[in-house]
């Protein structure tokens, strides 16, 4: 909980600057924005928060995006799939790589990194074959299908509405949330994360945790790069998704999720997202800060948190062991 309200303190404090640097921030269409894709991110980051919790990493979740971005116009639009048809296939790939990237892991007994950087190398390569490197979009149709990413709900009595993609990080929040806390499967898996071995002699199957975990980041992964190209319309395979896995890393790590493994919340991650778009959102606004420097800010972000959590886990480590000394005197 002190990290959570830590790092919503923290978000404020730069909502509340930015503001005031800036006439720009408080804009209805740049609020509304800002909120769309904070909840965009949201859902990349609550799929890296599951696999960080076991203790491991994603690097392909920008590349997952770019693919699922790239081919659902290019199903819908050069191949006449089915909207339905469509969906289902984008829906099973991104199940397929979550499944296969859990299977290498612990079948094969490869390192997270080297699997999920292989698969950043590979979907976005994949992809650029498929679709011969060549832009991907709607042609202006599929309306309907778009307004799941680009339309909101509107509140009672005012002109401002909530956007979808933020209703569906609503719901995506809330099962996590129930999955994590209170089913028997997520504390197996917060398990998993402090303590493989203990978590394996206890008698869970933590194969099929770590399995789960990369399946629900690819699962959601998907989610989230259907999302966005329902957002802007179409999606470029050399550049789409790029870095959105660190940005979805971040938000995971700045919400309190340790790198360590068997922590983490949802509402912090989903806060932690926030502050990322925010940071973003802040460095295109005032003017006195460049703009070409948003990854270094991504990387002291990340390196902040890391060393943050590293110094907390210290410090706890020092106070139980006073406390451990008092009693034994």
């Amino acid at each position: 909980m002190k990290k959570v309200l830590g790092i919503f303190g923290l978000l404020v404090f730069i909502c509340v600057a930015t503001a005031l640097m800036s006439d720009r921030f408080l804009t209805e269409f740049n609020i509304e924005n800002l909120i769309r894709r904070s909840a965009l991110f949201g859902i990349l980051s609550i799929g890296a928060a599951f696999v960080i919790i076991t203790a491991g990493i994603d690097l392909s979740i920008g590349s997952v995006v770019c693919l699922v971005g790239c081919l659902l116009p290019w199903m819908l639009v050069e191949h006449q799939f089915s909207v339905p048809l469509a969906l289902l296939v984008v829906g099973l790939i991104s199940l397929a790589i979550g499944l296969t990237h859990g299977l290498l892991i612990t079948k094969v007994k490869l390192q997270p990194f080297v699997v999920t950087l292989c698969g950043l190398l590979f979907y976005r390569g994949l992809t650029r074959g498929i679709v011969q490197d060549q832009t991907q979009g709607f042609r202006g149709g599929f309306q309907g299908l778009r307004e799941l990413s680009q339309g909101e709900v509107a509140l009672p009595g005012t002109d401002f509405g909530i956007p979808n993609p933020c209703v569906i990080l609503m719901v995506v929040a809330v099962l996590a949330i129930i999955f994590l806390n209170f089913t028997i499967y997520g504390r197996y898996m917060l398990a998993l994360g402090r303590n493989e071995t203990a978590t394996r002699f206890s008698g869970i199957n933590t194969d099929r945790m770590t399995i789960l975990a990369y399946v629900i980041c690819g699962m959601l992964s998907g989610l989230g790069g259907m999302l966005f190209v329902l957002d802007v319309g179409s999606a470029q395979p050399v550049d789409f998704g790029n870095f959105y896995e660190l940005y979805a890393i971040a938000g995971a790590v700045l919400g309190g999720c340790s790198l360590r493994g068997g922590e983490g919340t949802i509402i912090g991650v989903i806060i932690g997202a926030a502050v990322m778009q925010v940071l973003k959102n802040t460095i295109t606004l005032v003017d006195a800060i460049p703009t070409n420097i948003e990854y270094a800010v991504i990387g002291a972000v990340i390196l902040g948190g890391v060393v943050t959590d590293e110094l907390v886990k210290r410090y706890a480590a020092r106070r139980r062991a006073a406390q451990q000394a008092k009693l034994d005197q």
